[in-house]
């Protein structure tokens, strides 16, 4: 028996033979979307610092902390410094080169409201410190990388406004750290993020960039570059509820559904 298995493998070795336990799609799916609920459950805060660079432009340093469920803030500059909060009650934003200090109460739906906070502060949280987003339609393959010998690809084609836009995900395996995105355009432009340098916590079982490439047609673009790194940092309530600084102009306003993001109505 053990030889005519032999042979048979042989014989389909063109089409593989079938491994034991079944390592495909279909199996392999699951166990990354259980495994990065796990993950996401084990970083329940960070305080991070660094810098923004684009090509021919002067970096940007920025700040971000985050506690869950949904405490977050964040700064950018200076020079002209300005920093957005949410303290799970009301937003708040602070631009020091205005003197401007604006408190939100939203009238937003639930729905509108996590739109609102991920678009408002998505450009402080750099890959690998926020999961992949996945579509009902993604997929899922082995692969390896440099910082990696096992590794996942999660490949996914989008829709909408973005249809035939492909975004591939590549995650270390089992731990599902981040190490890159590719995204291909349907006219064949690629663009690529790179984790260059790694921060790791053995107690977590987890690794963050600290160190990430941009990289656009095969040229470096950009980096981001982070100073600091404090996984699961204790982070107080009252350091999301912001008070306005001395001297600026003070507003209370409404975030309502009719209202675009980046801008709310005056209450």
């Amino acid at each position: 028996m053990r030889e005519r298995l032999l042979l048979l493998c042989a014989l389909t070795a063109l089409t593989g033979c079938p491994k034991k336990g079944g390592d495909d799609a279909a199996t392999l799916l699951p166990e990354v979307k259980a495994g990065l609920v796990t993950r996401e459950a084990k970083l329940k805060s960070y305080r991070i610092a660094g810098t923004v660079q684009d090509a021919g432009l002067e970096p940007v340093t920025f700040t971000f902390e985050f506690r869950a469920p949904q405490r977050l803030r964040g700064t950018l500059g200076p020079p002209a410094s300005r920093t957005f909060a949410w303290d799970g009650t009301h937003f708040f934003q602070q631009l020091d080169g205005e003197k401007r200090f604006s408190t939100f109460t939203s009238e937003l739906p639930p729905a509108k409201l996590a739109g609102f906070l991920s678009e408002t502060f998505h450009p402080f949280t750099p890959e690998g410190f926020r999961t992949p987003l996945l579509l009902s339609h993604a997929t899922v393959r082995r692969a390896t990388h440099p910082l990696a010998p096992q590794a996942v690809e999660l490949v996914q084609k989008l829709d909408g406004d973005a249809a035939g836009l492909e975004m591939v995900y590549v995650l270390r395996w089992p731990q599902l750290d981040f190490l890159g995105r590719r995204t291909v355009s349907p006219d064949g432009a690629a663009a690529e993020e790179r984790v260059e340098e790694e921060h790791c916590d053995a107690d977590l079982s987890l690794c963050v960039p600290k160190r990430l490439g941009r990289w656009q047609g095969g040229k470096r673009v950009g980096e981001t570059v982070l100073t600091r790194v404090e996984l699961n940092a204790a982070l107080p309530n009252d350091g999301f509820t912001l008070t306005a600084p001395e001297g600026y102009d003070v507003q209370t306003r409404t975030l309502v559904e009719s209202t675009p993001a980046t801008q709310p109505t005056d209450g």
